[in-house]
């Protein structure tokens, strides 16, 4: 993958028209651009996928696919760069779009939370306190929303779900990032995995086989572009 990255970037630009004949999942990983500024960047720049029209909508898509029929109310993707993989999953969803924002930068009331980022640098995000609220039943129980007591008692109403969030972002490294996102989420009443009703999740182009990715794809439903038999290669670069 790494060898097809730098044979693409032989090329002055990026040819936007060229779309493999057998387009399977992760054929746009090869579109992204590796590091060649040193230590100090991450090792590769997925962004430059973004730009090739395909490689954009099939990301999105294989994103997607693993919550086809879920119930969804929301996406809230991560400062900065799940803002684009994002917005763009809640376009295709025609669902509203939460940003998770690195601290200082909303003028509204929000809630804060630290963590320490793949770099080990201590950072806080934030996220606006008036959207994520507990939400109305959505009728995902098979008795009707009510609960079923012992034979004899009368069925009781289910305390109301949260706002079922999918949470966005372009890479989990060490998952501090979204460890903390899903903290924020749950703290305001948003469900990452709802117990009560189909479960949304997390969503992201790769997902490192880390202490922190695992802790995060045994506890909720996970989803990501890499195939397995190139999840090696990614988690020992």
């Amino acid at each position: 993958l790494h060898a097809q990255c730098l044979q693409r970037l032989q090329s002055p630009r990026m040819d936007l028209c060229h779309v493999p004949a057998t387009r399977e999942k992760g054929w746009y990983l090869a579109l992204m651009a590796p590091n060649v500024k040193g230590p100090n960047y991450a090792w590769l720049d997925p962004s430059r996928l973004y730009c090739h029209p395909q490689g954009l909508q099939d990301c999105v898509a294989d994103l997607l696919q693993p919550f086809q029929g879920d119930a969804i109310d929301m996406v809230a993707g991560i400062d900065a760069m799940g803002f684009i993989l994002g917005a763009a999953a809640a376009a295709t969803l025609q669902k509203g779009f939460l940003a998770i924002r690195k601290a200082g930068h909303l003028c509204v009331q929000t809630v804060a939370q630290p963590y320490t980022d793949y770099s080990g640098r201590e950072k806080v995000m934030e996220v606006r306190t008036d959207t994520i609220s507990p939400g109305e039943p959505v009728g995902c129980s098979p008795f009707g929303g009510l609960r079923v007591w012992a034979r004899g008692t009368h069925p009781q109403p289910l305390p109301p779900p949260g706002l079922r969030i999918l949470l966005v972002d372009q890479w989990v490294e060490t998952g501090g990032t979204m460890r903390a996102a899903i903290k924020l989420v749950e703290q305001l009443g948003g469900v990452v995995a709802a117990p009560l009703c189909v479960p949304t999740g997390v969503a992201a182009i790769c997902m490192e086989n880390s202490e922190g990715g695992k802790w995060i794809q045994e506890r909720y439903k996970c989803s990501q572009c890499v195939p397995r038999h190139l999840q090696p290669h990614f988690d020992q670069h």
